[in-house]
């Protein structure tokens, strides 16, 4: 399994106010009209991505720091990160091969249980998550209601598989913030497309 110990890089709104030379107060203020994106904590705070600031201050004709330019380009790596959940090892393992011969600068983990996904997850905050329904420890089912209730997982797309074959599930699934869902056996060239379209390559 790969490793990668950078964390993804993000701003509180008194270090966004810094940053662009204004007062907390005037940060917030942007945050709560809408004009900057950012996201809630679980304990209420603010955090605002480089990226996302970086788009704000070009509108706004704000000089971007050196040291902003540089956390964006640091970040580059985790919104290309995909993790493999299936306990499966050696369809985990075909998977992970075949994405990174096929998916440009990707950085790919791997994880076999629903308990080593959600500490993963927490960790390196992929963009993209491969997801078998059918886990020990905590579900498929669980694990994608825990990432569309909380922010601490980075809201990553889901592309759930499973070799359960019920129609009920998909549509069960899909209220859950699912982004596709694929039957077993894969089709690893459609699965690639899908990352590939995520990534918008």
């Amino acid at each position: 399994m790969a490793q990668n110990e950078n964390k993804p890089v993000m701003y509180s709104a008194l270090e966004v106010a810094k940053l662009c030379g204004v007062v907390n107060q005037t940060a917030i203020n942007w945050i709560r009209s809408n004009h900057l994106k950012a996201f809630n904590t679980p304990g209420g705070q603010f955090r605002v991505y480089p990226e996302d600031l970086i788009e704000f201050m070009k509108k706004r004709n704000i000089q971007i720091p050196p040291q902003l330019r540089a956390a964006c380009s640091a970040g580059d790596e985790s919104q290309r990160s995909l993790l493999i959940v299936d306990d499966d090892r050696g369809l985990n393992s075909v998977v992970a091969k075949f994405m990174e011969r096929r998916v440009e600068s990707l950085s790919v983990y791997q994880a076999f249980d629903g308990f080593e996904a959600g500490s993963l997850m927490m960790e390196i905050q992929p963009s993209v998550l491969i997801l078998d329904l059918n886990l020990p420890g905590i579900d498929g089912f669980d694990l994608c209601r825990r990432i569309n209730e909380s922010d601490k997982f980075g809201k990553p797309r889901i592309i759930v598989i499973t070799a359960l074959e019920n129609d009920e599930i998909e549509k069960r699934i899909k209220g859950l913030g699912v982004y596709s869902f694929m039957k077993k056996p894969l089709d690893l060239i459609q699965l690639v497309s899908l990352v590939n379209g995520i990534f918008d390559i």
